[in-house]
């Protein structure tokens, strides 16, 4: 029989918001179905003798706590016990976030591991977007400055995205050209993503909530005064949404290959009916601003989903 054991693979736990967090929102679910919630730092993973090994934490979660987490008890804890293990730390989706996933890969047949690690890999948040060109703004995907300058001339407002960073971090809208500005971005983050800016991003974006292929779900967060930023994380305000039929019909189409790559979890988003291209697989955020605001607890759907 094994183990009623959750592990938790993210961040600095004790620096997670609990009135925004996602990780902990799912946590606090299957915690209420008596599982035990065990949370480790990416770092903290090792093979030792063939197994896979984790230093970390069985934690309790307690919502009503202004520190809502209790540690019962310090551990190293090996990996195969598990029910379920979450990869839930933030991007950048740089070496150490692929090491984790080639670690984890080893166990993905006898523990369930949301996202697949080797679809995380496979599916680049911001490049897997290429084969969805037809529902997005004008983009290109370059580190080639001469191809930058033409996507500008013909559009006049560009926006500059990293391909593996998160949370709005590092993105630049240009409204005049600035080679020095581009030519630094560019050394920073080799190939980039350059993306028609859409005015219509101040009355807000969407963000659809997909589980194991099926559309269950989406909030329009809306940019504080002077910003083009939608994530919450740069201060955008949430609020309940439908989606439109066109919508609907893109989500629906990703849906199905997201279920067909073996991704479990995603979120995407639109800014005026159109893709703006973020295929958010590696740690999706947003269920517990959805239940806020809408009383619909996508963390109840998730675990019945994966029959937990």
């Amino acid at each position: 029989m094994i183990n009623k054991i959750v592990a938790i693979q993210g961040n600095q736990l004790s620096k997670l918001n609990p009135e925004t967090d996602t990780s902990i929102f799912l946590a606090n679910e299957i915690q209420n179905k008596n599982y035990k919630i065990f949370y480790y730092k990416p770092k903290d993973l090792s093979i030792i003798n063939s197994k896979i090994i984790a230093s970390g934490f069985f934690i309790k979660i307690d919502y009503s706590k202004k520190k809502f987490f209790k540690i019962i008890k310090k551990k190293k804890l090996c990996l195969s016990k598990c029910k379920f293990i979450l990869i839930r730390q933030d991007p950048p989706f740089n070496l150490e976030y692929i090491s984790t996933t080639y670690v984890l890969d080893a166990l993905k047949n006898r523990v369930k591991i949301i996202n697949n690690p080797s679809s995380i890999r496979n599916v680049s948040e911001k490049l897997y977007s290429a084969r969805y060109l037809r529902f997005m703004p004008n983009t290109i995907f370059t580190q080639n400055i001469d191809e930058i300058k033409i996507f500008f001339k013909k559009h006049k407002k560009i926006i500059l995205k990293p391909i593996h960073s998160h949370g709005g971090n590092d993105i630049h809208l240009l409204s005049k050209f600035n080679s020095k500005l581009i030519n630094r971005f560019i050394k920073k983050h080799n190939h980039i993503m350059c993306q028609k800016f859409i005015p219509k991003i101040i009355k807000g974006d969407k963000r659809v909530f997909l589980i194991n292929g099926k559309i269950y779900g989406a909030i329009s967060r809306i940019p504080k005064k002077g910003s083009f930023l939608s994530n919450m994380s740069k201060g955008a305000k949430p609020i309940n949404i439908k989606l439109t039929k066109k919508e609907y019909r893109i989500s629906k189409f990703i849906a199905k290959d997201l279920k067909k790559e073996n991704i479990f979890f995603s979120g995407i988003d639109f800014i005026d009916q159109k893709l703006n291209g973020d295929i958010n697989v590696t740690s999706p955020t947003g269920l517990k601003t959805f239940f806020d605001i809408s009383g619909i607890n996508l963390a109840k759907i998730f675990w019945k989903e994966l029959k937990a």
